[in-house]
């Protein structure tokens, strides 16, 4: 169930406000208007169906820009990450936030019109591989589509918020999450779902967008064999998996990239990594895996298989193939083609024929070492030492876990013939370890704690996570400038105008900021307060050219300080100005005596690298994203830490109680760790606040 304020009359509501006010019909939206994609509307995901998020709007311009100033904002009600990408429909913005919350605003004033929150329970929030985020909504015939954390697809009446149907998506007896966008087409919405670290079996389903019946469904990975298939996919599928491979779901959850294409009438569907991750663990003897890391192409209104091309075969790095993909008209070799384009997690840019699937480049944009070129048959030759599976020895993979490039999305202006990717230059410590029966965790099958040791061994590669903005080209296949955020530094997703500019949050400096898109010179800034790792978008009402942009994220810091999510909103001219930042103290680092035996400490260690660290990070150094333990003031009391750990004292905000996968002896032993880990960083400070949070790469699912 689901709770709506209006805030104001919407429905039917066509009189005040400027220039003519709010529309007669809210997000009037059919396929003749997401076709035609008017230049001053941002109807969909990524503007148009082809999610090239290029803005043909030319009033912000490389010779105004520096003029650009806040028309308005408007706080959300979370601190939790923002990655949303608003819609714009004929005045209206439609924006959705952390906990699949959904505002509405005038988009003139920033007046809010109404507000939805679908009462996710804080208990869900354990199945999020990587925390309770929504990426947008969609819209379509006077509605607003929400994809919800606990797997639900919603329809909301688009001039008040008040729910139409819901639909349950997932088993919600399984651990299945929704964080993605959905997309709109044909009178059908398409929504996948995130779910393999949980042993998921992933699939892409298409819903009548009227009446949320379902219309079709269509499986990433084969099902126990035993069962029959549901199509020959499956079943020529099954052939390239291992072992009892069912058992674990298999994952290949589809999380986040679904484009439709109207010229070939085919939905491009992005497939996620494997579960668990090493494949030799989840398939032994057979790891190719399909459709593991791919994109596949099905036809919109069946869903039957077109074809598909595996981007990562033998899959075990969490590269996943969910990132956005971008359809476009390119010339390639004298020939101009239709292509679908990607910048692959595993730090490669593909260009696809968009009919055929026909691979017509793949280059990497980034350094990599888990393969060593592409074949003669457009696969790639998989480095022996990278395959950690196989070998039971450690590797330092690059591109990183968290990916060359994640779902942060970027965009293509088809006037500079560029792609600006919000990119990673990283690495990542991979070490295989076989799962307990540990009901509550991500099933991994990975040791954070014990790859993190390989940086510590003599030769070893230096830890790398450094974020960059890159224009590429795709034709040329080659990088033609780019932008260092520098280490640990975080850049989000981009934006493309006619106006020669492209847009980009860098939450290194927690600014929102302007390149030229033919060179990549910095011309404007604004100080955000906080971190931006959002797609923005650009509107026209009234004759005025808008930025939009949602922030609030956070890559390091006081997990207690707000992170000040907001919609941010731009004009030239404009004048408003943010309240100033909230002086929160620093944590004070002053953990309880130590205790407990060495014994004692190393179960701790364990468990909690078991349980604790893909929140609170390895070795208790938390991004924070999450409280970094250390200093928590429940480590001065046993009581205190086990009504957390095990009674779920705060499911409310999302940390459930963990009971079911430990008792009060192990419990005790994380905190004594915890504890033992506090001192260590009193002794051996990092710079700045003793014991001060330290980087690590996380995916986002």
């Amino acid at each position: 169930m689901g709770m709506c304020l209006a805030v104001v009359l919407a429905s039917g509501c066509s009189g005040g406000g400027e220039g003519g006010g709010l529309p007669a019909r809210f997000a009037d939206v059919d396929a003749e208007r997401l076709v035609a994609g008017e230049p001053g509307q941002w109807l969909s995901h990524g503007r148009t169906y082809d999610e090239q998020r290029f803005s043909p709007l030319t009033q912000i311009d490389t010779e105004n820009v520096a003029q650009l100033g806040l028309a308005w904002y408007a706080d959300f009600d979370t601190r939790r990450g923002q990655e949303s990408t608003p819609i714009v429909v004929d005045g209206v913005i439609y924006v959705s936030t952390a906990w699949s919350k959904v505002h509405a605003y005038d988009a003139r004033s920033g007046k809010r019109l109404w507000a939805y929150d679908p009462q996710i329970s804080g208990d869900w929030g354990v199945n999020a591989c990587c925390d309770v985020v929504n990426r947008g909504v969609a819209v379509w015939n006077g509605k607003v589509y929400l994809g919800a954390l606990d797997g639900r697809l919603i329809a909301l009446d688009a001039a008040t918020g008040e729910v139409v149907w819901e639909a349950q998506t997932t088993d919600d007896s399984r651990r299945y999450t929704i964080t993605g966008a959905p997309r709109v087409a044909k009178g059908k919405v398409f929504i996948g779902q995130a779910g393999s670290e949980f042993y998921g079996r992933g699939y892409i389903s298409a819903w009548d967008a009227e009446d949320g019946s379902e219309l079709w469904r269509w499986y990433i990975v084969p099902g126990n064999p035993a069962d029959g298939f549901e199509n020959e996919q499956m079943e020529m599928a099954a052939k390239t998996w291992g072992g009892e491979w069912w058992k674990t779901g298999g994952g290949g959850s589809p999380w986040d990239g679904i484009t439709y294409d109207p010229v070939t009438d085919l939905v491009y569907v992005g497939t996620g990594n494997g579960a668990p991750w090493p494949a030799e663990i989840r398939s032994p003897g057979n790891t190719e895996n399909l459709f593991l890391a791919s994109i596949v192409a099905l036809r919109a209104d069946t869903g039957e298989y077109v074809w598909h091309y595996q981007m990562t075969p033998h899959e075990s790095w969490d590269y996943d193939a969910t990132q956005q993909i971008t359809v476009a008209e390119l010339k390639i070799d004298g020939r101009q083609r239709r292509v679908v384009m990607q910048a692959n997690k595993n730090g490669h840019f593909y260009v696809l024929d968009a009919a055929s699937g026909e691979l017509l480049s793949s280059r990497n944009f980034v350094p990599v070492n888990w393969n060593l070129g592409i074949d003669e048959q457009g696969r790639p030759r998989i480095n022996p030492a990278a395959r950690y599976d196989v070998t039971g020895k450690g590797f330092i993979v690059m591109p990183s876990a968290g990916g060359a490039h994640s779902w942060h999305p970027m965009s293509y202006s088809p006037l500079t013939g560029l792609v600006y990717i919000p990119a990673m230059h990283s690495n990542f410590p991979m070490v295989a370890t076989h799962e307990d029966d540990n009901p509550m965790g991500q099933k991994l099958s990975i040791s954070f704690m014990r790859g993190f040791e390989l940086y510590e061994q003599p030769g070893a590669e230096r830890r790398l996570s450094e974020g960059l903005l890159l224009a590429w080209d795709p034709v040329a296949e080659r990088e033609v400038w780019r932008v260092s955020m520098g280490e640990n530094g975080r850049g989000g997703g981009t934006l493309a105008t006619a106006g020669g500019l492209v847009f980009q949050g860098n939450s290194s400096e927690q600014a929102f900021v302007a390149y030229r898109a033919d060179t990549g010179e910095r011309l404007w800034s604004f100080p955000a307060q906080t971190g931006i790792v959002a797609g923005a978008v650009s509107y026209e009402v009234d004759g005025e050219q808008y930025v939009a942009v949602v922030a609030g994220a956070r890559n390091r810091g006081n997990y207690y300080a707000p992170n000040y999510s907001r919609l941010l909103v731009f004009k030239l001219g404009g004048t408003a100005e943010l309240p100033p930042p909230v002086e929160v103290p620093e944590p004070v680092l002053d953990p309880p005596p130590a205790f407990g035996s060495e014994a004692d400490i190393a179960r701790g260690a364990q468990v909690y690298d078991r349980l604790c660290s893909t929140c609170h990070g390895t070795n208790a150094q938390s991004l924070g994203m999450f409280p970094d333990l250390r200093y928590s003031a429940a480590l001065r009391s046993s009581e205190a830490f086990k009504a957390i750990v095990l009674d779920g004292a705060l499911t409310a905000n999302g940390m459930v109680g963990f009971k079911e996968a430990i008792g009060v002896e192990e419990a005790e032993a994380i905190r004594a760790w915890l504890v033992a880990r506090a001192h260590h960083a009193l002794e051996h400070p990092a710079p700045g606040l003793p014991g001060a949070p330290q980087p690590r790469t996380q995916a986002s699912h």
